[in-house]
């Protein structure tokens, strides 16, 4: 065998053993950070601690699912959507006083308010709605409007 060849061979082990190396230790202080302050318990106490822990954290996280998910339902029913449309019905009388306003929830129910401004004084009306159409009123036009710019 050549010089060179042997000198290569060898270069090549010297790597390998120096990278080998290099892994035991980092698996070497790996391991030791694992089983640092464990005096008196055995790794398979240790582990079982763990497992019994990450059984505990699961049923945590499933209840936390199961009340957000309570959380987002209730939500729905909350008003989320508002719309307002000022308008003036009558030529009479100056100025955009009337109004319609659209409370409704992630489901599109709620109430229709309406304000008709006139000289002799002002009317409140209330429609219920369900589902985006009124109940036992047909909407008008206009609140059709404030009900559209409420669900955006």
């Amino acid at each position: 065998m050549s010089s060179t060849l042997i000198i290569t061979f060898f270069s090549v082990i010297i790597f390998w053993l120096i990278f080998l190396s290099f892994l035991f230790f980092r698996m070497l202080t790996h391991y030791n950070n694992l089983v640092r302050g464990i005096s008196s318990k055995t790794m398979k106490a240790v582990l079982d601690g763990l497992l019994q822990d990450l059984s505990v954290s699961q049923k945590d996280i499933t209840i936390l699912k199961q009340r957000c998910d309570t959380i987002e339902e209730d939500g729905l029913l909350h008003i989320q959507k508002v719309g307002l449309l000022r308008f003036n019905p009558f030529n009479d009388t100056g100025g955009d006083q009337s109004f319609i306003l659209s409370l409704v929830n992630g489901k599109n129910s709620g109430i229709v308010i309406s304000g008709l401004h006139s000289r002799s004084g002002t009317r409140w009306y209330a429609k219920r709605i369900a589902e985006g159409k009124g109940l036992e009123h047909e909407l008008s036009d206009d609140e059709n409007k404030a009900l559209r710019d409420a669900k955006g």
